[in-house]
């Protein structure tokens, strides 16, 4: 074992666990803050498993390791270098994995990145950033303390997805230290080359000249948001294959995002219902008569979000956060976030909602309504309290009974399926006599609901729960996992998803790159 790994002390507790609450077990950790150095530690750890963590954002056990060293990316936290794309003026940053979403959006919003030791031609484009509309990078999962490395791994998303996708629709570039050390270059188009899967078989060359080929699984992914599972499609980009594994193929050492320009005008509405149908049928009709928006069209401008809250969720918010007065007795709320070019637009879209909350029941009296960017970080602070909400009931349960954790889903269906989903998870809770709360990303029919267990009975019910709906989700074409991934946590749901077979082509395929499964065993596949 190299000397660079060193025993777990007292003070590295937190290294053994997550935002799931899981905790595991290590004999060692290492710090590493370059690409260089990770390959080195790789080496000295060939016989041992290695448990590779960002910033421990996760809530599927992915970064908790099960004995062996845990390689800790946290200090790889540089941005390495920015360019323009010479063809569409694009401008693309070069980072280390451990950089971290609110420092990267908050360098971005000044306008200033760390530029120690880079290239002229980094500096130059770097002068032309600054002359740039201000620009920022879309993906925003809940936690902003996310790690780049991490929301990769991942393929993290967050409520803006409803417009703008997940992580994987802004990665361009990467670099992936394979177990053995060697790195693998991976880019999105033809240039250098193409790296395409040829129907479901693939082909790569690290560098250093080994060979990686074999077959990916050819399961069909669901045609829902998701992020269950290794990504496989014939003749894919393989770039899509690293993006979403959950660290099974590689460490990732450098990414290349895309950055996107800020709309210039972002409004966010809360609107609280007294009814949930009228809730229910206000977010159909959005998703019915409002544009998405989009980075790149012509005419960019509509819905960037819509996220639910249900009656318990409202309820538990003011016990954990100092936020505004909610109105008396809602049901539910709906939060929407319209994105515009143009105050005409904008104003459009204003008149186009009142429109539709009126006939759907809504009051614009028990709306907040966000214009600036202070009051729109309040409203999501809104959203965001919420799961830490959840976190803090469930640590004051624990106090008394040390086995509970939360049981939160992640599922999405066809959008002509949520509302029948709804109705079965409030029925199944009520019967089983469980407290849960319900919010989350309406808009690509994917709701959380998160299981408020008060004992281990209740525990082990919401997990019964929990698997029958897994069963019903996936016969309605949809997925276990809609953001969060696999992990260690949710590895059955997975079985369930695509079967032991998809779970044994899944070993097959990662066995290509990661013989004997030395890296983050026990993450998607166990």
């Amino acid at each position: 074992m190299g000397q660079s790994f060193q025993p777990l002390q007292p003070d590295h507790a937190d290294y053994l666990r997550d935002e799931s609450r899981l905790s595991g077990n290590a004999e060692r950790i290492a710090f590493t803050r370059e690409e260089r150095e990770l390959q080195e530690l790789l080496a000295a750890a060939q016989d041992w498993p290695v448990t590779v963590q960002g910033a421990r954002t996760g809530i599927c056990g992915g970064a908790v390791p099960r004995g062996g060293v845990i390689l800790n990316l946290s200090r790889m936290n540089r941005v390495l270098a920015v360019r323009q794309d010479s063809q569409n003026g694009r401008f693309l940053l070069r980072v280390q994995p451990g950089v971290l979403l609110a420092d990267l959006n908050d360098g971005l919003a000044r306008k200033h990145l760390p530029a120690a030791e880079w290239d002229a031609e980094s500096l130059r484009a770097m002068q032309a950033l600054r002359s740039s509309a201000p620009l920022f990078f879309p993906p925003d999962p809940t936690e902003s303390g996310a790690s780049l490395g991490g929301m990769a791994a991942s393929n993290a998303s967050g409520a803006r997805s409803y417009a703008y996708g997940p992580t994987r629709a802004h990665l361009r570039a990467l670099r992936l230290a394979l177990a053995d050390g060697a790195i693998l270059s991976l880019w999105r188009g033809a240039l250098p080359r193409p790296q395409r899967a040829s129907g479901l078989h693939f082909q790569l060359t690290a560098e250093g000249g080994r060979q990686l080929e074999g077959q990916l699984p050819d399961y069909r992914m669901p045609d829902t948001k998701n992020a269950a599972g290794l990504y496989a499609r014939p003749d894919m980009e393989l770039i899509d294959l690293v993006i979403g594994c959950e660290g099974t193929l590689g460490v990732l050492t450098e990414l290349e995002i895309l950055l996107s320009p800020i709309p210039p005008l972002m409004t966010g509405l809360m609107c609280f219902f007294g009814e949930r149908a009228a809730a229910l049928a206000f977010v159909r009709r959005l998703r019915a008569e409002l544009p998405t928006a989009t980075l790149q069209a012509a005419d960019p401008d509509g819905l960037a979000a819509i996220e639910y809250f249900d009656r318990a969720a409202l309820d538990l918010l003011p016990a954990f956060a100092e936020l505004p007065e909610i109105p008396a007795s809602p049901e539910a709320a709906v939060y929407v976030e319209i994105h515009a070019r143009a105050k005409e637009r904008s104003d459009e879209f204003a008149v186009s909602l009142a429109r539709i909350l009126a006939e759907c029941g809504g009051d614009e009296e028990a709306t907040w309504i966000a214009e600036h960017p202070r009051e729109l970080a309040r409203l999501k602070d809104f959203r965001h309290a919420l799961p830490e909400a959840v976190n803090l009931l469930i640590d004051e349960r624990r106090r008394t009974e040390p086995g509970l954790t939360k049981l939160g889903t992640d599922m999405a269906v066809p959008p002509a399926c949520l509302e029948s989903l709804l109705a079965r998870y409030r029925g199944d809770l009520a019967a089983a006599g469980l407290e849960a709360v319900m919010y989350g990303h309406i808009g690509a029919s994917h709701i959380h609901v998160n299981i408020l267990p008060r004992s281990l009975e209740e525990y082990r019910c919401g997990q019964q729960l929990y698997k029958g709906w897994a069963e019903a989700v996936v016969g309605m074409g949809g997925t276990v996992s809609a953001e969060h991934g696999i992990g260690k946590l949710k590895v059955e749901l997975l079985r369930v998803m695509y079967g032991e077979q998809g779970l044994q082509q899944m070993r097959r395929t990662i066995e290509v790159f990661n013989p004997g499964f030395r890296l983050n065993r026990g993450n998607m596949v166990g």
